[in-house]
């Protein structure tokens, strides 16, 4: 899988400071090599960056805060950060949207309202994403929409 993340750098710099800098770090850090999409729901998204093939969870970096109050949309192709209900609890994991998800979007700095954070943009790869989102799912632990056969991020570069 290889992936091109449009960086208009002073925009996601200002708009997203600590998310950019978060995701940058992993990347420099080779956090993402041998990791997985983990989760994939057709019409939705797939999830990824925190599993090696054998669903273990990878050691990462304490949560950063919720950014996702930048005016950004969770849109076809672009990447945001994954996060659990808590709003600032994002790390490594990343989404990306299938389809435009407005109900993923900021609405207010309420507990249901934070959204996702996006940072990012594909200019590259969308049929990549596309035919990650066909694959096949099964239940694995506790999991529920895993790929049967792994889909596995081998390298991750900034470029």
């Amino acid at each position: 899988l290889h992936l091109s993340i449009r960086r208009q750098r002073q925009m996601c710099i200002r708009d997203r400071p600590e998310t950019v800098a978060n995701f940058l770090a992993y990347v420099e850090d080779g956090h993402y090599s041998g990791t997985i999409f983990h989760r994939v729901i057709k019409g939705f998204m797939i999830q990824g960056g925190g599993m090696d093939r054998d669903m273990h969870e990878k050691t990462t970096r304490a949560p950063i805060k919720n950014e996702a109050n930048n005016g950004h949309t969770n849109d076809n192709g672009t990447i945001a950060m994954a996060r659990t209900g808590e709003p600032h609890s994002a790390s490594s994991q990343s989404i990306i949207p299938v389809r435009n998800n407005d109900f993923l979007n900021h609405t207010g700095e309420t507990q249901s309202g934070w959204g996702y954070c996006v940072f990012g943009k594909l200019v590259d790869g969308l049929y990549t994403v596309h035919a990650i989102e066909e694959t096949d799912t099964k239940s694995h632990g506790p999991h529920d929409d895993v790929p049967i056969e792994p889909v596995e991020i081998i390298n991750a570069t900034s470029v």
